[in-house]
């Protein structure tokens, strides 16, 4: 039994206070959300906000971001640099508040900063506490400041300097060196470069009129943005290689201290594209600003419908939201004090203020009245594009009633040629999507019946990228996949009943199996995204060579495996009578080879199916598989080279 405590154990001495940023080193993830390679672009940003601050405010003009090869993580702006004078009441520099006390900054004071972004004022500091080493260097009033840090701890008071020691030349700014604590980040102190390239150029369509560079001196990459255009710049960007039914709606309002930019474009996909953003922060799970985005333009889009073609009458139904939104793409921008903001949960990524969503919504909704009446024409394009998308939603809505039935959904009615595993936990079942008959016989032969289960595609599937959900249910490959899944499929699905975890796609390898693979990565990515966003979603890689030497036999997945695999064996048997077989298809191994190299937990290969970058996957899907043919054109001919062809 556990020995029970007294209160007399409990006193004054049980009670810890962590001084200064000791808090944020003991809880790292409670300020950055994570200590993964996540968490280092997180701390950039943080910094790099600060100087987004100042150009906000209208003093910063150029930030300049650098990775150096030391791992270093450098950032120059030439706003007025932070103050370096003494704060009475603490008896150190307002610089040296700025970075070792928590919740101390200009954010906090509503004349410094009336908009802003960042960690409520704590970003300096948490960044100088999970750092090794941090470097500032200020210039102004003529005078060049420097201050150092080791894991947060002053080196020494803030001196005058003759020349910078990180390459600062700006005439007046901060400049902030730091490199990540490998004992906080011990998964990695590295960047995930695509996200930071992804996240310095959203700041720059947000923040118009800043010049950003960015040198990194790894990889020697070097780049800059700059656009005059702000967040119509991006919507065209969010647009390109799709065809657009219009220019660019684009309306901003000041409301007292808060300011409302929003633009809109229509384009002939059947997918919605729609960011919002409050202060240079990409609020990915919406708010308020979003919500009363979504009401404005549906109200606004029924009130002139039903204007012109007396909708509510006649058989003609209202439109929902879905039916607006579908070829959508829509920016919903925020600015308002730092101090006002709300957000819901602990990720600062869903805006909390109702007020907004008034404003907002206000906003839009008048100006969309009076730009329909005196634009009738893209009024016009805009409802023929929602009349096309209402109509086949009212047929999806029954196609899907006809097919997803309770029945199916509870797997009393699974596919005949389904060969189910007989596990019934999700977490510990597996899904292998076969290409052919053929193959689809090899690995119901080979697999673990315990908790493989296969389900073979005949042929290519339907390419979903512009198919409406009836016509995507009327294809039986794909209805028999979606009732297998036993979750369904559109605004019905429960992803609480998906019947197996490991979804695993797999295809020869070549390249009909290479087009099977996209069109299905297709389907998902279109129609069931959180099977990728909630990791379910792999792809198995067959060896492309089996190696053999007598009785020694050898499997590579590249050809630079094979080459290695080769030079190894001739050593060590002093041969090189090889014989290389070349696997293009999966049916050319047997049951107990397709078992041991490609569904064998044990010695398998399986790629996880993650979106990185949510944008660039939608034009990289509506580009391939879309029915503009120029962009998807040029792709071919820049690539072409790199291409590597098996003949």
């Amino acid at each position: 039994m556990a020995k029970k405590t007294s209160s007399s154990d409990y006193g004054a001495e049980s009670i810890v206070v962590l001084e200064g940023l000791e808090p944020v080193r003991k809880r790292p993830a409670m300020y950055i959300g994570t200590t993964s390679q996540y968490g280092i672009n997180h701390c950039l940003n943080e910094i790099i906000d600060n100087s987004i601050d100042e150009a906000l405010a209208g003093f910063c003009h150029n930030v300049e971001i650098r990775i150096e090869k030391n791992d270093y993580l450098t950032v120059f702006d030439d706003g007025r640099g932070i103050p370096v004078d003494k704060v009475p009441k603490y008896n150190v520099s307002a610089l040296e508040l700025v970075f070792t006390k928590l919740h101390a900054g200009g954010k906090f004071n509503v004349g410094a900063y009336k908009v802003s972004g960042g960690l409520h004022g704590v970003g300096a500091s948490v960044v100088n506490a999970l750092s090794t080493h941090i470097i500032v260097e200020v210039r102004r009033d003529g005078k060049l400041y420097r201050q150092e840090y080791r894991k947060g701890k002053p080196e020494g008071p803030v001196k005058v300097v003759k020349e910078s020691i990180i390459g600062f030349n700006y005439k007046v700014g901060t400049a902030i060196s730091f490199i990540p604590d490998p004992e906080i980040f011990k998964e990695t102190i590295e960047l995930n470069y695509n996200i930071f390239k992804k996240q310095v150029k959203e700041r720059a369509y947000l923040i118009n009129n800043v010049f950003f560079r960015v040198y990194n001196h790894k990889n020697g990459d070097k780049f800059a943005y700059f656009f005059d255009g702000g967040i119509i710049s991006l919507i065209r960007d969010l647009n390109r290689g799709k065809k657009v039914l219009h220019e660019p709606v684009y309306v901003r309002k000041q409301v007292d201290d808060k300011e409302v930019e929003v633009v809109i474009q229509y384009n002939d996909s059947i997918n919605e594209n729609i960011h919002s953003f409050v202060n240079v922060i990409n609020t990915h799970e919406g708010g308020t600003h979003l919500t009363g985005f979504k009401t404005a333009i549906t109200r606004a889009i029924n009130n002139y419908a039903k204007k012109e073609f007396d909708t509510g009458k006649n058989g003609i139904d209202t439109f929902t939201g879905d039916d607006v939104k579908e070829g959508l793409t829509a920016i919903v921008y925020v600015k308002m004090p730092a101090t006002n903001l709300q957000f819901e949960g602990q990720t600062k990524t869903k805006l909390g203020n109702s007020e907004v969503q008034t404003i907002v919504q206000q906003t839009v909704f008048e100006f969309l009245e009076t730009h329909f009446e005196e634009n009738p024409k893209v009024a016009r394009d805009i409802l023929g594009k929602i009349f096309l998308a209402q109509k086949a939603r009212l047929a999806a809505k029954a196609a899907k009633e006809a097919v997803l039935r309770k029945g199916a959904l509870e797997g009393a009615t699974l596919p005949g040629k389904l060969a189910d595993c007989q596990e019934k936990d999700p977490a510990l079942s597996e899904l292998f999507m076969v290409e052919g008959n053929s193959a689809g016989g090899t690995a119901k032969q080979g697999r673990n019946r315990k908790y493989q289960a296969i389900l073979p595609l005949r042929g290519k599937v339907l390419n979903t990228e512009r198919a409406y959900l009836d016509r995507v249910l009327s294809f039986k490959e794909l209805k028999d996949l979606v009732i297998a899944l036993g979750c369904g499929i559109g605004e019905n699905v429960d992803y609480s009943k998906l019947r197996y975890h490991k979804i695993v796609i797999m295809t020869d390898a070549d390249v009909d199996g290479e087009h099977i693979m996209t069109l299905l990565l297709t389907f998902f990515f279109r129609h069931m995204p959180d099977v990728i966003n909630k990791g379910h979603l792999f792809i198995a890689q067959p060896p492309l060579f089996k190696i053999s030497a007598g009785k020694k036999v050898a499997y590579a997945y590249s050809d630079d495996e094979r080459d290695v695999i080769i030079k190894d064996l001739t050593v060590k048997l002093k041969t090189s009578n090889f014989n290389i077989q070349r696997y293009k298809g999966l049916g050319e191994m047997n049951p107990e080879q397709l078992w041991e190299t490609t569904m064998n937990p044990e010695n398998r290969i399986l790629k996880q199916v993650a979106i990185g970058d949510a944008q660039e996957a939608d034009y990289v899907f509506s580009m391939l598989m879309g029915d503009e043919v120029p962009p998807r054109k040029k792709f071919i001919v820049t690539h072409a080279k790199m291409a590597s062809l098996d003949f």
